[in-house]
């Protein structure tokens, strides 16, 4: 996650309490976590059941045909779309052909739905609404201007939206100012391109803001799941419309917290929520299964933040049988995370040489304080001899790919690791899709995805938990706004679902390497800490962590 400081707003929502906690044990970055623009099918709008930490570790074989195979237990289904009223709803021709576009064949295992992204789809949104929010007597005429009985202007439709706003959930109503915003975007670009001869008329604008003023009269930041996730995503939308993205950071009211204040908000999350810990716990698995015969390990995290991580696998490297292997690990970090940290990685090396010192094992860091982006074989010290892991925790998201810059970082970065034979690559990601979405889609899929991470943070600290807030606003709400705001180069905040990682790998020269039950089985003993609504499951490779339905995370692995 990153350090995330807070929009400029009127209203309540940003009056905050910074309440820093003791030392933070663990820091990473999932919804940094948890810092192009083609349309892209989005992976939201299925559900899928997962099993619970009570149940028996089951294997997800196929979808969508996704009959669950439950070791010893009876198959069951359930797939289902959670599209709200203001979004296109997925046809059954859709679910059953998860290769309707060509882009959805990247799309994830676990999503049934795909959302229809060519130029007819503001078109196919605005009539969508009209006809739950406005009535069968509504349409929409083929140049999207909207008619009413045939007689009534684009401008009108968005009067009779603001007549029945005050009625709408935050839900509808968040999607209706992005729908909104969007119209007023999509008219300026015509208008420029000298597609239409009309220019964005103030009406619009009007109704535009209008929405937005509906909308924050119901949100806080210590209400509800939706009220809080709501009071991000309306600063997004704000900051799209007064910036574009370019500006995002010089509108953000708080102040940069200090490294002892972020890491406290990050032990909030790191103890409320599991998601940083089914990052390092199923990568750790992974790598000791895999080096089980090595006497010379070489690491290479490539988001090593305060380290903690390998401090528990060098106790259990230190258990191993005729003597622990030596252990040489490469941190990759950039300065975001060294101010989180209060210092540089030669910290995070004092505190790794002492756990090693103390559990008997030998060991060696080598910081390489760098941006992912940045790195090249010099930076990683190869060396002949050691049996080489290589972790990539909730990071790769943060590449930019061909849809940003020719240089493809995100894709020549694999193709270096791969140049160096590791014995075996971690993957964890969040499992969303908003790299290359346009505006619509992706605000859609933010939107269900954190409405998911939202629910999941409020089981664990009440809504008015002034630690959980300031956790939130400084470690979620500035990824929502960069996603929802930002575009180009600006936006870093760019996920994709497993279907793509695994694409990508696969086209890096990779090939998936199977987990074994101790995976499951190790994050099944996590998540008996937190609440039964977290559930895992696994499909072609993958393990899946999601909230009730929705899959939140992936972990997996290759060679």
């Amino acid at each position: 996650m990153h350090a995330s400081q807070i929009p400029q707003s009127s209203g309540g929502v940003h009056k905050l309490c910074h309440q820093p906690t003791a030392n933070f044990e663990q820091y990473y970055s999932p919804y940094h976590v948890v810092n192009n623009n083609s349309s892209d099918a989005s992976s939201s709008g299925t559900q899928l059941s997962y099993q619970t930490q009570n149940e028996k570790f089951f294997t997800l074989d196929s979808l969508p045909d996704a009959d669950y195979i439950s070791y010893d237990s009876p198959p069951a289904v359930s797939v289902s779309s959670n599209w709200s009223p203001f979004s296109p709803q997925c046809s059954q021709s859709y679910i059953s052909d998860q290769h309707h576009s060509s882009d959805n064949t990247y799309g994830s295992p676990l999503s049934g739905c795909s959302v229809i992204n060519d130029g007819n789809e503001l078109k196919h949104v605005l009539r969508e609404m009209a006809n739950n929010l406005l009535g069968p007597g509504f349409d929409i005429d083929e140049d999207s201007s909207c008619s009413f009985n045939g007689e009534v202007s684009k401008p009108s439709k968005w009067n009779r939206v603001l007549e029945i706003a005050p009625s709408l959930d935050m839900k509808e109503l968040l999607l209706a100012c992005a729908e909104a915003i969007s119209d007023v975007e999509v008219t300026a670009r015509d208008a420029q391109m000298n597609v239409l001869e009309k220019k964005v008329s103030d009406a619009d604008i009007t109704a535009r803001d209008a929405l937005m003023n509906v909308l924050e009269q119901k949100v806080s930041v210590s209400g509800e799941p939706m009220q809080r996730l709501s009071a991000y995503m309306l600063e997004g939308l704000k900051a799209r419309i007064y910036s574009s993205g370019s500006n995002i950071y010089k509108m953000l009211k708080c102040k940069e917290p200090t490294g002892s204040e972020l890491i406290s908000y990050m032990q909030v999350l790191y103890h409320i929520c599991p998601y940083y810990r089914f990052a390092y716990t199923s990568a750790n698995v992974v790598i000791e299964e895999a080096m089980r015969n090595e006497s010379r390990i070489h690491i290479i995290d490539f988001q090593i933040a305060q380290g903690s991580q390998w401090v528990f696998l060098m106790k259990n490297l230190a258990h191993w049988p005729g003597g622990p292997p030596s252990v040489h690990i490469t941190g990759v970090d950039d300065s975001q995370s060294a101010h989180a940290r209060g210092g540089g990685l030669h910290l995070v090396g004092e505190r790794l040489a002492k756990a090693a010192e103390s559990c008997g094992v030998p060991f060696e860091f080598h910081a390489a304080a760098i941006s992912g982006c940045e790195v090249q074989l010099e930076n990683l010290q190869i060396r002949h001899g050691e049996a080489l892991a290589v972790n990539f925790p909730y990071v790769l998201h943060h590449m930019p790919d061909e849809s940003v810059t020719t240089a493809n970082h995100r894709d020549r970065l694999l193709r270096l690791v791969k140049s160096l034979s590791p014995k075996i690559v971690t993957l964890v990601e969040q499992e969303s899709n908003t790299n290359t979405s346009a505006f619509l889609p992706r605000f859609r899929e933010t939107l269900d995805y954190y409405t998911a991470m939202f629910e999941s943070i409020d089981a664990g600290r009440p809504g008015d938990d002034k630690q959980r807030i300031n956790a939130e606003a400084h470690c979620v709400a500035r990824d929502i706004v960069n996603i929802i705001a930002c575009e180009g180069a600006d936006r870093v905040e760019r996920h994709e679902v497993f279907g793509k990682w695994s694409m990508r790998l696969t086209m890096a020269g990779f090939t998936p390497c199977p987990l074994s039950p101790s995976v499951g089985e190790a994050i099944n003993g996590v998540l008996k800490e937190f609440s039964p609504n977290y559930r895992i499951a696994e499909n072609k490779g993958a393990l899946y962590l999601g909230w009730k339905n929705r899959a939140l995370a992936t972990s997996s692995a290759w060679r």
